[in-house]
């Protein structure tokens, strides 16, 4: 199958026009580098456990919130359907509508890291940590997107999501006293935090790999459910 970047680029174009006009959504990204700022300034911004609730904050906020307002906004305004009935494929229509979500996310975290003053032992590493997180992330915010019927719905939808993300890096430390939390060790948000404190102790590839490996399992998951979610309502 080929894939046309004409029209992944036409979806992008409509998708950041629609973006920059819609101001409540676009604030947004501004959250996480504006909390970088403030915990740099007030001395509590040091720790890799900082840094990366952070990080995670800007997955929630702009890969998940973002990627559902978008796709919600589509279907507040009656336009999915035409789009999702053109020329376009699924592959072609779902990459173009996750673009701009994933250059924004991508943009967010360097601003991010860039007011915390963080800087990774080992950027690369980070960077293929963070595009992988990414994927799970804006699947996840597809997901919700079709699932809410407006973008005033799908806000209300993505913010546990948001709670859990951010802050859910301290699960794992309630795990003795509640053991089913045990479980929390292995969502994607942990899982990166924990990628970051390797790289900082001078890990390789390879000390991260099973890291890696289970938020990109996350990420597969995610896809899938999210094309499959598509093509049913495609046929609905």
């Amino acid at each position: 199958m080929t894939i046309s970047w004409k029209r992944i680029h036409a979806i992008f174009m409509k998708d950041y026009k629609d973006f920059s006009r819609n101001l409540a959504v676009s604030l947004i990204i501004f959250l996480p580098p504006v909390l970088a700022a403030f915990y740099s300034r007030t001395g509590n911004g040091g720790s890799i456990e900082t840094y990366y609730m952070v990080i995670n904050m800007a997955f929630g906020m702009v890969a998940a919130f973002v990627q559902s307002c978008l796709i919600a906004e589509e279907k507040e305004k009656n336009t999915l359907r035409g789009l999702m009935l053109s020329p376009a494929s699924t592959t072609e229509i779902l990459i173009g509508k996750s673009s701009l979500s994933l250059v924004l996310t991508l943009l967010t975290i360097a601003l991010s890291a860039l007011f915390s003053n963080y800087r990774p032992a080992n950027i690369g590493l980070i960077v293929l940590a963070l595009f992988v997180s990414a994927i799970f992330y804006i699947a996840l915010g597809t997901m919700v997107g079709l699932f809410a019927k407006t973008v005033m719905e799908a806000s209300l939808y993505v913010t546990p999501i948001i709670l859990l993300f951010s802050f859910g890096t301290m699960l794992p430390l309630l795990a003795e006293q509640y053991p089913a939390l045990q479980a929390t060790a292995y969502l994607p948000n942990i899982q990166l935090l924990e990628i970051g404190t390797k790289v900082e102790r001078g890990g390789s590839f390879t000390d991260i790999l099973p890291q890696l490996a289970v938020i990109l399992a996350w990420g597969v998951v995610a896809s899938f459910a999210a094309v499959s979610l598509y093509k049913k309502r495609l046929i609905d």
